[in-house]
C-alpha cells in the first residue's frame, strides 16, 4: 500500500498507528522517503522471523515462567533499536502518534512525545503473545483493543484526506462460529469492526477517507485464520505484491 501511495505521489502530513500499524507507522513518520525500502526489507527477511521465532519449548518455558505470554518482547525491542532511524517522537520527519490500551485505566492512551520505541512496543503488545509494556509506571496492551483503525484520531488532529492502510480483515464478512476457538475471535472482530464503522459513520462532511484494499485471494465469509499463523512469514512477500496491485488499481480508479 505504501508503494502504491508513493507511486501516486501521496506524501503524508501526519501518521497515526495502532498495533502493528504503530510499528510500520513509526518508520513512515521517521522518514517517508525511505519507509518502503526499510519496511520491505524488515518484513521480507529473517528480522521478522526472529521476533516470534522461538522454538516450541522456548515458548512453553516463557509461558510457564510468566503465566501470561508466549514470547519475550526483547527481540522486537532489539529489532526496533537497530532499524528505526529515530529515538524520540520529536525527531520524526512528520508528526506521529500511536495508541495503546492502558491496563490500570482501561482506556486508550495516545503516545505523542518522548521515546518512540517503548510506545511502539506498548501498541504492539498483543495479549497472550507479548507481555504488557510498562511506560512511566503504567502498563499497556495492544492498541487494537481500543482503536483498531484510528480514523477518528487523524480527523481530530486536522486530517481532511485519510488513507487507511489495514491488514485486510475488514474486507471479509464474518460468519457464526462453529468451533470453540472461533468464538473469541469472532467476538473480537465484531468489537473492533463496530468501532471502526461507528467512527466512519460519525465523520463530519467534507472529509475524504480511502480504505486501501489488501488484495486478499479469497472473500469467503468466516474467521481469518491467517492471524493465528503469525510465526509464518513465508507468504509476506506475495501478500505485499497483492496489496500493491490492488491498491494501485484502487488509486487509479478513485484518486
Amino acid at each position: 500500500m505504501l508503494r502504491a501511495l508513493e507511486k501516486a505521489g501521496v506524501v503524508p502530513d501526519l501518521v497515526v498507528g495502532t498495533s502493528i500499524g504503530a510499528l510500520n507507522g513509526a518508520f513512515v513518520a521517521a522518514d517517508p522517503g525511505t519507509a518502503v525500502e526499510r519496511l520491505t526489507g524488515l518484513w521480507s527477511d529473517d528480522a521478522a522471523r526472529e521476533v516470534f521465532g522461538a522454538r516450541v519449548w522456548e515458548r512453553l518455558w516463557t509461558l510457564a515462567r510468566s503465566g501470561t505470554h508466549l514470547h519475550s518482547a526483547e527481540p522486537l525491542r532489539r529489532m526496533l533499536d537497530e532499524l528505526l532511524p529515530v529515538r524520540e517522537f520529536e525527531e520524526t520527519a512528520v508528526p506521529f502518534q500511536c495508541v495503546a490500551a492502558g491496563i490500570e485505566t482501561a482506556m486508550a492512551h495516545w503516545f505523542t512525545q518522548g521515546p518512540v520505541i517503548p510506545a511502539v512496543l506498548a501498541s504492539c503488545a498483543a495479549p497472550g503473545l507479548l507481555p504488557p509494556v510498562e511506560v512511566e509506571g503504567r502498563h499497556y496492551y495492544d492498541g487494537g483493543l481500543v482503536h483498531s483503525i484510528p480514523v477518528g484520531r487523524a480527523v481530530a488532529l486536522g486530517a481532511t484526506t485519510v488513507y487507511v492502510l489495514q491488514v485486510g480483515r475488514v474486507e471479509r464478512e464474518l460468519a457464526p462460529p462453529r468451533r470453540p476457538w472461533e468464538v473469541g475471535m469472532v467476538a473480537f472482530e465484531i468489537a473492533r469492526r463496530h468501532r471502526f464503522f461507528e467512527e466512519m459513520a460519525a465523520l463530519p462532511e467534507g472529509l475524504t477517507v480511502h480504505v486501501l484494499p489488501a488484495g486478499g485471494r479469497q472473500r469467503k465469509a468466516g474467521v481469518d485464520y491467517a492471524q493465528m499463523r503469525y510465526r509464518d512469514v513465508s507468504g509476506i512477500a506475495a501478500h505485499i505484491e497483492r496489496a500493491y496491485a490492488a491498491s494501485m488499481r484502487y488509486l487509479e480508479e478513485q484518486v
